[in-house]
């Protein structure tokens, strides 16, 4: 049991880094993220906060590209595919550098100004 949990942080931990890692290489995504055009959601998910096409696009192929680490980390651990999703949004969430946006539990965009609310369930 303790074994499956750790491998389960593990896999959520990677999927985290390796989702972050990709988008933080696209100029792209950092001026939107600047912009505070995007901002990270509660369910592992990046959301669109204001933004015309473009930035719609690139949240669109990013969020697929993250579904798919989530898969495959999902299967890995026998978890579901929305558990991991969602673990995976608490870290993501509580990683806001300050001055960025994120999604709060009620579904309200706000700027990170010191910590991210979290979803009761993160904790």
């Amino acid at each position: 049991m303790k074994t499956g949990l750790w491998m389960f942080a593990g896999a959520v931990a990677l999927a985290a880094l390796s989702a972050g890692a990709m988008a933080q290489r696209d100029p792209a995504y950092a001026a939107a993220r600047e912009a505070k055009q995007v901002g990270e959601q509660p369910d592992g998910y990046l959301g669109v906060v204001s933004g015309g096409a473009s930035v719609q696009a690139m949240v669109r192929d990013i969020n697929i590209k993250r579904k798919a680490a989530y898969t495959a980390s999902a299967q890995a651990s026998g978890a579901t595919v929305e558990q991991f999703a969602f673990t995976s949004g608490c870290n993501l969430v509580a990683k806001v550098g300050q001055g960025e946006m994120y999604k709060t539990p009620s579904g309200q965009w706000k700027e990170n100004t010191g910590t991210p609310e979290l979803d009761a369930r993160c904790k």
